[in-house]
Order: structure tokens, then sequence, then C-alpha cells
């Protein structure tokens, strides 16, 4: 029987048990777990206020800080960032970082509050290409520094890969619904169903805007030579925006094999099991010891019962049987299925919108292109390719163009 494809899979705290996990805080004076926070969340700030009940306190201070809270506490791997700096890791377990801050937002949301600002308008425009988390907070930094901002997305709804990638147990709709209307709220004009280079061209937004950044994601699927024109063969993100696309409604084989050990890999499994697959496979070339998945979503796939092998690499395909090798060891391994996902990378779609991508990241440094008018943030740009980077990028893009193009226009 499958589970509950749009019910979240981890439970969120209740008073008591946020408390109880609060009080655990050390309080440090200069919390590490702060200084770890790539978006500049400021955890030591927020879960001192939980420490004290004054929970508006640390909503203003996750939202003034992250204009995406409520989606980074859900799918950020805080055991890569902030919890792996809590002192707390030299007694006995870190703080649940994310789980404290998920309170705090379905705090502020339950509570109905309005923290985000914008700023005195400046007379001057930024068009935005690509709504994914990026593009969400380099807008609202912008709007809160008094900016004009134009949001243009091909697809039909906003969030890009919130939206169509990351499943819905993990990242509910109605998540990714409350973060972007706090956006339109602020003042930023959302263009859906627009593609940039096709339904209107760079040359025209420059004309329009005084600056433009380009936030699209890694919207295209990576795959391997082998692999290509195979009908038993989907890609990673072909698959993860199918079932979103229909809420999960679709018809899949019984028995499917995963390739690839990332995060995405990770969803396709686990997504597999929600739907009720019940001979799910994930081939992995990384060891466990150098997996690239986070702790919690290798360990929510191993305990939905996805087999996962690890260390070895496919050497040739037949149909539906994949051999692979193992990298170290002398060893052979065949399998066949009745479906294979590919989740082995994305890559950046931009032919288009004129930029000098090599190896899925813009050819400089910094977020200001060649052309002066036009930046980049998000997967284009150099740093880690998860959320919580992408709100850190977002952010500091806005900064550069405020740097470049701001004071109130005459």
């Amino acid at each position: 029987m499958a589970l509950n494809y749009k019910e979240e899979l981890e439970k969120g705290y209740t008073m008591r048990t946020v408390m109880e996990e609060a009080e655990r805080c050390l309080l440090c004076h200069d919390a590490p777990c702060s200084a770890a926070c790539p978006a500049g969340t400021d955890p030591g700030s927020f879960i001192r206020s939980v420490r004290f009940r004054n929970f508006k306190g640390a909503a203003e201070t996750v939202r003034e800080n992250n204009a995406l809270g409520s989606i980074c506490a859900r799918v950020c791997p805080t055991e890569k960032y902030c919890q792996m700096a809590c002192s707390r890791c030299g007694i006995d377990r870190p703080i649940d970082i994310g789980g404290i801050q998920r309170f705090v937002t379905d705090f502020e949301e339950a509570a109905g509050m309005d923290i985000l600002k914008a700023g005195t308008a400046n007379g001057r425009k930024v068009a935005i290409v690509g709504s994914g988390p990026s593009a969400i907070q380099a807008a609202a930094t912008l709007l809160s520094l008094g900016y004009a901002v134009d949001i243009y997305e091909k697809q039909e709804k906003a969030g890009g890969y919130l939206r169509y990638g990351i499943p819905e147990y993990r990242l509910p709709d109605k998540v990714v619904d409350c973060e972007i209307s706090r956006i339109e709220k602020l003042g930023a004009k959302f263009h859906c169903g627009m593609t940039v280079g096709k339904d209107i061209t760079m040359d025209a937004l420059k004309k329009e805007f005084d600056a433009v950044l380009i936030a699209a994601g890694f919207s295209g699927a990576k795959t391997l030579p082998m692999f290509e024109n195979n009908p038993c063969v989907e890609t990673a993100v072909s698959f993860l925006a199918r079932v979103k696309e229909n809420q999960g409604n679709i018809s899949v084989e019984n028995n499917v094999l995963v390739i690839g050990g990332g995060d995405v890999a990770m969803d396709v499994a686990t997504t597999l099991k929600f739907l009720g697959v019940e001979h799910v496979t994930d081939v992995v070339y990384e060891e466990f010891k150098e997996f690239l998945a986070s702790d919690k979503e290798l360990k929510g796939a191993q305990a939905l019962g996805v087999s996962i092998i690890d260390g070895y690499v496919p050497e040739k395909v037949d149909g539906s049987e994949v051999t692979f090798s193992h990298r170290r060891i002398p060893g052979e391994l065949k399998l066949k299925a009745d479906k294979i996902i590919l989740a082995v990378g994305q890559k950046a779609e931009t032919a288009e919108l004129g930029l000098d991508v090599v190896n899925n990241e813009v050819n400089f440094d910094g977020y200001q292109t060649t052309d002066p008018q036009v930046f980049v943030t998000g997967d284009l740009a150099r740093g880690d390719k998860t959320v919580v980077w992408a709100v850190r990028k977002g952010k500091e893009a806005a900064e550069a163009i405020h740097q470049v193009i701001g004071g109130a226009k005459a």
C-alpha cells in the first residue's frame, strides 16, 4: 500500500518538545552554529529567543536573515553546516536546529506575522530570470532596498526546483506558496509562463530594466552515453517533475533501479517507495564513507526499504539490464529492472541567455558578468548547490547589484 505522498515525512515539534530541545542549547556567546550557516540565518540568536519563549523574536531573526526560512528548515542539510559546528557535538548530539527553525516559522505563519518590509522606492528596476530559491531571496533583498522587481519564470507556477523538483513529502507546495506570497506582498511582480530568449529577449529586458539578474537553475538532466535513447530509462529531473505535476497520481513499475547517490537520487528512491513500488534498488558510485546525500535523506530512504549498493560504476547496459563493476575491488554486478532512473547530475540550459558557461558555472568570479548590466546567482554562481547556499548567493547578488546601480534615480 502506498504511503501518503502529500504528507510530510518529518513531523514538527510541539510547544513542549521544542522547549525541551531548545533547553539543551549551551547559549554560546559566539555561537559557532551561526558562523557556520551559509545564509546567515543566525540559529544561535533564534534558539536563544525560543529558550526564553520569545517566539515572535525568534521568527523575526529567521525571516529578516532568510526569506526562505520555512523552506530551509525542511530541506537544508544542517548536519553539513550549522549542526556540525554545534558545541554539543562534543557532549552528546547537536541541537536539532532545522527542527527548531521549522517550529519558529510554522509559528510565524500561524500567528499571521508580517515581518518583511519593502524599502522606500528608489526608482530603479531589476528583472530576475527564474524563480527558484536564489531568485526569491534576491528579490526580497532588492525590494527591501527600494528596487522594483519583476520575476520571469518559464513554468506555469513560481518556485523553480522548490516546486518542480523537491518531493512534496519533504517540501509541501503550500510551504512554497506561502514563501512566494510573502515576496508578492512586498511588491514583486511574477510573470509565469514566460521564457526569456523566446517570449521576451534579453535585449528587451536590458532596455526596460536597470539590471538583469539571471537565476536560472539547473533544469536540464545529465545522462550517460550508454543510456541514451533507451526506452527503459528516465532521468530523475523528468521523473520528479512528472510526480509533482500529477500530485503523485502516476503508475510506476514494481522493480526500479536508480543510479546515483546525491540528494536527488534519494528523493527519487524515497518517492518510489511513497508511490508503492516494492523493489527499489539504488546503485551508487560513491562508497558510504564519501556519500554525497545528506544523512537525513540517506537514512530516510533506508528506513523505507530502499536497497542501496555503494561503490559501483555502470559499465554497460542491455535494455533493462545493467552491468556494474566495483571501483576498488574486483567484482561485477548485474541488475535487471523494469525501469531505470538516472540521477547523475543536472546541467544549465542557458543557450538563449547569452552566458559563457563552462562546467556548469559562468566563466568569471563574482556575480556581475562581462556585461555590466547582467548579473547571475543561484546554481550558475560558484558555491554549493544547496537551497541554503542559494539564499546566500541571492543576498550577495542583490548587494552586488546595489553596489553597481544603487542610489535614487533622478
